[in-house]
């Protein structure tokens, strides 16, 4: 009886033993799957400062933009050194998918709405998948809704519409600092001479330096490709600073341009850093989320 019983710890010794090796090769081949470890946070917001950056809106989320811009600070102690004039755009920007973003915005500025859509197409990655930058696509339309000028001649909708289609190109260097190269087309159905351009080329370049861990330094300049565009208006240059607290991202920033949107902040600015013609304003950017995500899309 005693031997049974030996026989018997012996098998099952053996088969936990067995048990705890399969276990323990499993763990060793999961240990060894690659992973592909994607960058994050290249920017806190889906601006650097007034242009676009490679960040959406997460999966269902919508992100309310209140923009707002003073007057130039050499306007004078009359006009309180700017603060008495005011422009402003409102957006709404809202995560359709992990991939996808669409935006809706109305500012003062030319009484002008726009609409935009934005698409990853390429995601900084390290691991099983090595990617060394971000590339997304950034097309808009734009709405000027003020009064016609001339009432006497034939004016047609068509004539209103502007639009916009930018490549979002972004590396993350480091946890503090990341650049993007943006190059940029731009048409107006109507310009106002006919020596004007319709078609605009630009290439804008920005980046972020972190400060702390909710606190960065931005910068961004577009610079207009010759033309009588080029010719006759200001290359736009924009400092901010971006201060995330909670649900909340406050950005303040100098900027020569005052509309904040891109068919005029980027061809239209007639302002000069030298001369004083600067421009002090501030973003709140605060996000919602719509829908909550399921734990496959985590």
């Amino acid at each position: 009886m005693k031997q049974y019983k030996i026989i018997a710890l012996v098998i099952f010794l053996t088969a936990l033993s067995g048990q705890l090796f399969a276990q323990d090769l499993m763990d060793m081949l999961k240990d060894e799957t690659p992973q592909t470890n994607y960058a994050y946070a290249t920017f806190k917001t889906t601006r650097i400062v007034l242009g676009q950056s490679v960040e959406n809106p997460a999966s269902g989320t919508l992100q309310f933009l209140v923009e707002h811009n003073f007057g130039k600070i050499n306007s004078g102690g009359y006009n309180m050194w700017g603060l008495d004039v005011s422009t402003v755009r409102l957006g709404l920007e809202y995560g359709v998918n992990d991939w996808l973003s669409v935006g809706v915005g109305r500012s003062s500025f030319e009484k002008t709405f726009d609409g935009s859509v934005k698409a990853k197409i390429l995601r900084q990655s390290t691991g099983a998948r090595n990617m060394p930058l971000s590339l997304s696509f950034y097309g808009g339309s734009m709405l000027n809704s003020l009064k016609w000028a001339d009432t006497s001649r034939i004016n047609y909708f068509s004539s209103r519409m502007s639009y916009v289609a930018q490549l979002l190109i972004a590396r993350k260097f480091s946890n503090a600092f990341s650049l993007q190269l943006t190059p940029t087309y731009i048409h107006k159905n109507l310009v106002p001479l006919r020596t004007d351009q319709n078609d605009i080329f630009a290439v804008g370049v920005g980046g972020r330096v972190k400060i702390t861990q909710r606190t960065t330094v931005n910068a961004e300049y577009f610079y207009l490709l010759p033309g009588t565009t080029a010719d006759k208006f200001q290359n736009c240059l924009s400092l901010g600073v971006d201060i995330e607290t909670g649900g909340h991202v406050f950005q303040f920033r100098l900027t020569n341009a005052q509309p904040m949107y891109e068919k005029a902040f980027i061809t239209e600015s007639t302002s000069k850093w030298l001369d004083g013609g600067i421009y002090f304003g501030f973003t709140i950017n605060r996000v919602f989320t719509i829908r909550q995500q399921t734990p496959a899309n985590i």
